[in-house]
């Protein structure tokens, strides 16, 4: 038995931040955002959206295009580091919103990379025979953790959600593996001091603006350049695939340098890689499926097609999954 994607779907917010927007209160410039990252505009949910509003969103399309009934998802995960709360987790809200009742559910937290995880473990359960019909989400609204007085991270970041139908079947396709990996020791290089249990949220905290996402920028392109492009040669490599048999790389669009060099490592042209930054920033969680979602949309990826996804987040985490579409 194999798992593959039978429906795909993403959503993003109306409201779009461009370049200009930044430009206006804070000392930055279109020019100077654009050269370092590939950014032109990114999406920012309303002020009554919440992540499982947007998550719901994309889920509704993904079942649509499954040509499931809703009834038929028997496991909901959602990938996410913006819940709307601690708890109850983002799945369980989605799944009473689309009104599955009984359906397990859990989030899970791997950053950037949490849409790779998620596959990997929808996978894991399809082909154990536990569950036939698994709705994967990517859903994030990062706008609410990045303080908007820091250029070097507020420019980066948007939000939305993509979601998956992932099911089984007899057929030569689907998911033909994954690897995943992390590593904590890196884990200050991406990570929100407060909020959690380690550092109570105290009007001092908050003068001192922890309450909002840390970067360190120029350490953490390094390990990602480096990170994605090995984890996708040891895939490629365990799997007995050529890289000139890949058909699509949809990469985590974090910055279009880091993407740039991916496609290089890999020997893959430009146009066979799936870029959507400019449009949406890095909506991490979200941001390969709703990639994938532009991409199956508009047809340029068909039936039979190897997609290779990679992908680099908080934790640190890293992984790649290949499929045939």
């Amino acid at each position: 038995m194999n798992s593959y994607i039978r429906g795909i779907g993403y959503y993003v917010p109306e409201e779009v931040l461009t370049n200009q927007y930044f430009e206006s209160y804070l000392d930055t410039s279109d020019e100077w955002i654009t050269q370092r990252t590939g950014i032109k505009e990114r999406r920012r949910a309303a002020p009554d959206e919440n992540t499982s509003d947007l998550g719901k969103r994309a889920a509704e399309i993904a079942i649509k295009n499954a040509g499931i009934d809703v009834s038929e998802v028997e496991l909901i995960i959602c990938a996410t580091a913006t819940p709307d709360t601690l708890f109850p987790s983002a799945s369980c809200v989605i799944g009473h919103k689309l009104g599955i009742g009984g359906v397990p559910a859990f989030d899970l937290a791997a950053g950037c990379t949490g849409f790779v995880y998620a596959l990997s473990v929808a996978d894991a359960f399809v082909r154990s025979g536990a569950y036939k019909n698994v709705l994967v989400i990517g859903a994030e609204i990062l706008t609410r953790i990045i303080d908007p007085m820091d250029r070097s991270t507020c420019v980066l970041f948007g939000d939305g959600a993509g979601a998956a139908v992932v099911s089984a079947t007899e057929e030569d396709r689907g998911i033909l593996g994954f690897k995943l990996h992390a590593d904590g020791g890196y884990g200050n290089l991406l990570y929100l001091p407060a909020r959690g249990t380690a550092m109570e949220l105290t009007e001092e905290v908050i003068r001192k603006r922890l309450h909002y996402t840390k970067m360190k920028g120029n350490e953490l392109f390094k390990i990602a350049v480096r990170e994605m492009g090995s984890v996708a040669v040891e895939l490629l490599d365990e799997l007995g695939v050529d890289k000139s048999q890949v058909d699509w790389l949809v990469p985590h669009q974090a910055n279009i340098r880091i993407i740039n060099a991916l496609a290089k490592r890999l020997n893959l042209p430009m146009d066979k890689v799936v870029v959507n930054i400019e449009k949406y920033g890095n909506t991490s969680a979200a941001s390969i499926p709703i990639a994938l979602g532009e991409a199956v949309e508009d047809g340029r990826i068909k039936r039979g097609d190897l997609v290779l996804m990679v992908a680099f987040g908080a934790g640190l985490t890293w992984g790649a999954l290949l499929l045939k579409w």
